[in-house]
């Protein structure tokens, strides 16, 4: 329980804190724009969503997992295509939150944090410990 609360109050942790959070305020901005069109609020979603997870990428490559960022070339480009596989879960959780919320008449903005908060804590066990690893850099 000691080393679950260390790890959640970690200066690494808190870093990733921050870089979601910029993430974030891009996501929820084109969520709530995209949500004045004509698409369904899933769909606002998940399109939002991406265009955070692209954001993500840059801030936690650079300022959170630096030493478990590949170099350019080859072993980037797969670890690019691991980031976005694995970012897939926290899609697949955001647009079926939203999605779910929307068609029983919810707040999809409410129902879009609850995503949030699911999608943040699953991407970063799934981040620290498969896609931005030491040794996976090293390699």
């Amino acid at each position: 329980m000691v080393k679950l609360f260390e790890q959640f109050f970690s200066v690494q942790f808190l870093r990733y804190f921050a870089a979601s959070a910029g993430a974030l305020a891009v996501d929820m901005g084109g969520f709530l724009l995209l949500l004045n069109t004509a698409l369904p609020a899933g769909i606002c979603a998940a399109i939002s969503y991406m265009l955070g997870m692209v954001v993500n990428w840059f801030l936690l490559s650079r300022s959170v997992f630096e030493a478990g960022t590949q170099r350019p070339g080859p072993a980037r480009t797969r670890q690019k295509a691991l980031f976005l596989f694995t970012t897939w879960g926290g899609l697949a959780a955001t647009t079926g939150i939203v999605s779910a919320a929307d068609l029983i008449g919810a707040d999809v903005r409410l129902s879009k944090g609850l995503a949030v908060c699911v999608s943040f804590v699953l991407n970063y066990f799934v981040r620290k410990h498969f896609i931005f690893t030491a040794a996976r850099a090293s390699a």
